[in-house]
């Protein structure tokens, strides 16, 4: 049988292991700080300096260029060269699906990422590193070089749309995959969430890895609360050995 297409939708909680914090767990940056969530708040971003002084010391602090892909990362990447057809969707703007080695064309980054900049006012881009170097050299809120404009990492803030033509992408996959795994997501932020509707609802096998409860545990079939660093290689070799790529998977730990 053709073998079908596998959708992972990943959320913070699979880079926790590279050593980024998630948002929403219970040792979260908002849990632990929730004036935090004021600095990747579009609005007062632009309108406060001081927010973003502290935005920029804060990705001084969690730079994501320092970071490594983790065994989550390269065992979906081992998934998709095994010739399993495979898409990441994730919400996340770490990069760290394609350092694992995942081809870009099959990563839908649906809130930016933040290994890139962007001017608020003439739209021009820039590497992540040149900027923070500028802050290195001692400024705080470094304008664009190219108009004198804020600039801002190149992430999807609250307050702000999603890319309609990523989401649209997102969306397609979401409705033809055959096997949808959602992991280390909370599930709670729309519209990235709503994917997982579309897809049981299309009849996909769904799969949810999480510590956490999410809102559409009773939508899967299998619900894996075991660490992702573990459970998510196990898992994917799982579905890599199918021999019916027809029939759903059989049920697994957690299940």
């Amino acid at each position: 049988m053709t073998k079908p297409l596998v959708a992972v939708f990943t959320g913070a909680g699979i880079s926790t292991d590279s050593g980024i914090p998630d948002y929403r767990g219970p040792n979260g940056l908002w849990r632990r700080d929730p004036e935090a969530e004021k600095l990747v708040t579009y609005e007062y971003y632009m309108a406060d300096p001081e927010i973003r002084r502290r935005a920029w010391r804060m990705r001084r602090e969690n730079a994501t260029t320092a970071v490594e892909p983790n065994a989550a990362h390269r065992a979906v990447v081992e998934l998709e060269r095994s010739g399993v057809p495979v898409r990441v969707i994730t919400q996340n703007v770490d990069g760290l699906h394609q350092l694992a080695g995942m081809p870009d064309r099959k990563v839908l980054e649906l809130h930016g990422s933040a290994r890139s900049v962007v001017c608020t006012q003439c739209g021009a881009c820039g590497p992540m590193e040149e900027v923070l170097a500028r802050v290195d050299a001692g400024e705080d809120d470094p304008a664009c070089l190219a108009c004198g404009g804020v600039q801002k990492s190149a992430t999807v803030m609250f307050g702000q749309r999603l890319d309609p033509v990523v989401l649209g992408q997102a969306l397609s996959i979401s409705k033809a995959c055959t096997v949808f795994v959602a992991v280390g997501s909370s599930l709670q932020v729309q519209p990235a969430a709503g994917l997982v509707g579309v897809a049981a609802d299309n009849g996909a096998h769904l799969i949810i890895v999480n510590a956490e409860p999410t809102p559409y545990d009773e939508l899967a079939q299998e619900v894996v609360r075991e660490p992702i660093g573990t459970a998510l290689p196990e898992l994917l070799r799982r579905l890599r050995s199918q021999e019916t790529w027809g029939r759903a998977p059989s049920a697994g730990p957690g299940g």
